[in-house]
Formats: structure tokens, C-alpha cells, sequence
């Protein structure tokens, strides 16, 4: 399930596309077009800048911005900057350990189908699609 800080993550940068005319769009601006807690975007925007999807400046004139063009933004790395990976079951981590019932499980092939499924819909998905 995709929380309300992923929902809400591309909301911000499909914001931030539709206003890059401008140099730096403010929190509060977004916050008030977008009816989301000011706060709760800074938690959200913060996570964006660790990722590099946005770039940010304070002071007078500041705000943020997108890094790259919008049409060069995937939805999937959007929503795993903020999310975290797509994985529906523990054992398909990266990092996991591997299980030692794998090679016997019926149905680890149905969750790595569905994992590669969401993350190609996800990845194929740009911002300029929403």
C-alpha cells in the first residue's frame, strides 16, 4: 500500500513541474494549492532533497525546485524515495537473507511477478503522465 507521504510526495512534484517557470516555489504556496499541511510537506520535501529529486534554498526568494526536466521523473523513483523499494514480501529485499525455503516455496514466484509488475508500471510512468 502506498502511505499519504508517497500520494502526497507526487502531489509536491507534480506541483513543482507545473511551476517551474518559477525559480523557487515556496512550501506555503504549495501547502495552500495542494490543502496539505505545511509541516507535513517539509518532512516530505526534506526526504525529496536527501533522494536529489528537488533541490532547495532558504531565505528570501527561496523554495525549491526540481532537479531534472519533468518529463526525465519516474513515478517509481518518486514513490521509492519516499516509500522505500517496492517489495511485497521480506524474502525479495535486496538485503535479505536468503530463505531456506525458496527453492520448495510455491508461491514466491507469484510475489516476485507481482513485484515486477508494480515496479514496471511505476518506472514506466513519468511525471508530465499525471
Amino acid at each position: 500500500m502506498i502511505s499519504t507521504k508517497g500520494r502526497y510526495a507526487l502531489r509536491v512534484m507534480m506541483d513543482l513541474a507545473e511551476h517551474s517557470d518559477t525559480e523557487f516555489v515556496t512550501l506555503k504556496s504549495i501547502a495552500e494549492r495542494q490543502g496539505i499541511s505545511k509541516k507535513y510537506l517539509e518532512i516530505i520535501v526534506k526526504e525529496l532533497v536527501v533522494g536529489k529529486l528537488v533541490e532547495g534554498i532558504s531565505g528570501k526568494g527561496g523554495g525549491y525546485r526540481l532537479i531534472k526536466k519533468p518529463e526525465e521523473y519516474s513515478l517509481g523513483e518518486i514513490l521509492e524515495c519516499t516509500e522505500g523499494p517496492f517489495v511485497t514480501v521480506a524474502c525479495l529485499a535486496k538485503d535479505a537473507k536468503e530463505c531456506p525455503r525458496a527453492s520448495e516455496c510455491r508461491t514466491l514466484p507469484v510475489w516476485a511477478e507481482y513485484d515486477r509488475m508494480t515496479h514496471e508500471f511505476f518506472y514506466s510512468k513519468k511525471l508530465t503522465d499525471l
